[in-house]
């Protein structure tokens, strides 16, 4: 013996990935499944060896659905919506013919966003700081010399004084989200009262808001404590049940839900401090508004990014951010039979201390 520790067999390396595998066998059944299939489509190994992939995976767009039966085709399809194990989900989807065996494939459901590299927002979010920081000499020179000049010109001049010192400030407001956006992950997680934390934003927006739409609660008093950051964890909400007002704002009978849940038929992984987190506490905003236009549901939490007339696209940016940086996962899905969009926010258990 030499001491070194055997490499994990094939059975042990399939049970650590965090994302759903399947093999498929040249009959279109189920031959196997991993541990994070068996949460993704709600049942046992036991029960889902033998059945038919598509007996136990809704998939409505009908070209994935095709390509997929074809056994000797490769495919790749992201942020497809899926609906497994009594869940509607967002995933991305890989289907691998094995050379050796015809007929036989093997096809993946990744939780969109956990395949990413993990440096990505990172290197997205690095130019607006960048920016930023070049900007604000300038823009206080700007707005110094904008105020000596309003000492000396006539009244009737100084109105364009004045405009020039606001948009000055309205400037130097927007640059300093945007050194939010680039900056390093701040966030000290800790226990938190999600319910608690839930209803101290809804009192923000209604005092911010007296003629607010309704806010609707739908919670689950069973869940435990989420890992979070309180106060990031509130800023979060604020943004999305203030985002989900204005959406539904124009509709006939407006209407903001928030509601809980354990997600118990599909588990949630997120790559945090080099190891696997599972994420089932959910938190979902939903608003009954015409819904996000087709061409920005991809770019949603991009910077300067945003569905509203004179939004700044930074608000979505700035709570995926948040997000992250508690260990979280954000998602946008739009559910056209009810005819609500939904953001769903991820977040841990808590630790027990």
């Amino acid at each position: 013996m030499n001491g070194q520790v055997a490499a994990p067999d094939a059975d042990a390396q399939l049970a650590g990935l965090i994302f759903a595998m399947v093999l498929v066998d040249e009959k279109g059944n189920l031959a196997e499944v991993n541990h994070a299939a068996e949460d993704l489509l709600g049942s046992s190994a036991h029960r889902l060896i033998g059945r038919k992939l598509g007996d136990v995976i809704e998939i409505p767009d009908p070209r994935v659905r095709e390509n997929l039966t074809k056994s000797d085709a490769r495919l790749i399809a992201r942020s497809i919506d899926i609906r497994a194990g009594g869940q509607d989900a967002v995933v991305n989807l890989t289907s691998s013919p094995i050379s050796t065996h015809e007929g036989w494939r093997v096809v993946t459901f990744s939780d969109v966003g956990q395949d990413s590299d993990p440096n990505e927002d990172e290197t997205q979010l690095r130019a607006p700081a960048v920016l930023a920081h070049e900007i604000k000499n300038p823009l206080s020179a700007i707005r110094g010399a904008s105020q000596l000049l309003a000492r000396r010109v006539n009244e009737k001049d100084k109105a364009l004084t004045d405009m020039i010192t606001g948009e000055t400030d309205r400037i130097a407001e927007l640059i300093d989200r945007m050194q939010q956006l680039g900056s390093k992950p701040v966030a000290k997680t800790g226990p938190c009262n999600l319910h608690q934390s839930i209803r101290n934003a809804m009192s923000t927006v209604r005092a911010a808001r007296p003629e607010s739409v309704p806010l609707v609660e739908e919670f689950d008093p069973s869940l435990p404590p989420v890992e979070a950051d309180q106060g990031g964890l509130e800023q979060v909400l604020i943004n999305l049940i203030t985002n989900a007002s204005d959406a539904c704002a124009e509709v006939e009978e407006p209407q903001v839900t928030v509601k809980t849940r354990y997600v118990s038929g599909m588990r949630f992984s997120a790559l945090r401090l080099g190891k696997s987190t599972h994420l089932p506490i959910e938190i979902a905003v939903s608003d009954n508004g015409p819904g996000v236009p087709a061409d920005l549901r991809d770019h949603l939490f991009e910077p300067f990014v945003s569905g509203k007339t004179n939004g700044q696209g930074l608000g979505l940016a700035l709570v995926r951010k948040l997000v992250r940086d508690m260990g979280g996962r954000i998602s946008h899905d739009r559910d056209a039979r009810a005819g609500t969009t939904n953001f769903r926010v991820n977040l841990p258990v808590a630790e027990k201390q």
